[in-house]
């Protein structure tokens, strides 16, 4: 509960899934307050994106880079498909991979793609 000073009270309780707003005189205050945060993507989801990217390389020039960065990707791949769930570490380990080959997936928009989803899986 909050004094404004003048000896009266304002007490907000829980507010979910609306807007309000909060002032006086010349100053205002909205916010809105939403239903539900944006879900993080699932297996199936990482997957594909995995899958998106690896076709994407099959356009790059065939080297020690774009081999690893393949294996990296087949590795995910097949660990996504077997447990059907993200498991903790697998995320981390496809930053891990993207960060590394950068500069050979710097312009492929798979790469971009599968990184956003990292990104909201908590990275």
């Amino acid at each position: 509960m909050e004094s404004n000073g003048d000896g009266s009270s304002i007490s907000i309780g829980d507010i979910s899934g609306s807007a309000f707003s909060i002032g006086g005189d010349q100053n205002t205050n909205t916010v809105n307050h939403g239903g539900t945060a944006e879900a993080a993507p699932g297996a199936e989801e990482l997957l594909e994106a995995v899958r998106e990217l690896r076709a994407a390389l099959v356009r790059l020039p065939r080297g020690p880079e774009r081999s690893g960065l393949d294996s990296a990707l087949d590795e995910a791949a097949g660990e996504l498909e077997e447990a059907g769930e993200i498991r903790p570490g697998l995320p981390a380990r496809l930053r891990g991979a993207l960060e590394r080959w950068a500069p050979l997936v710097e312009s492929v928009s798979a790469a971009t793609a599968l990184g956003e989803l990292l990104v909201s899986l908590g990275g």
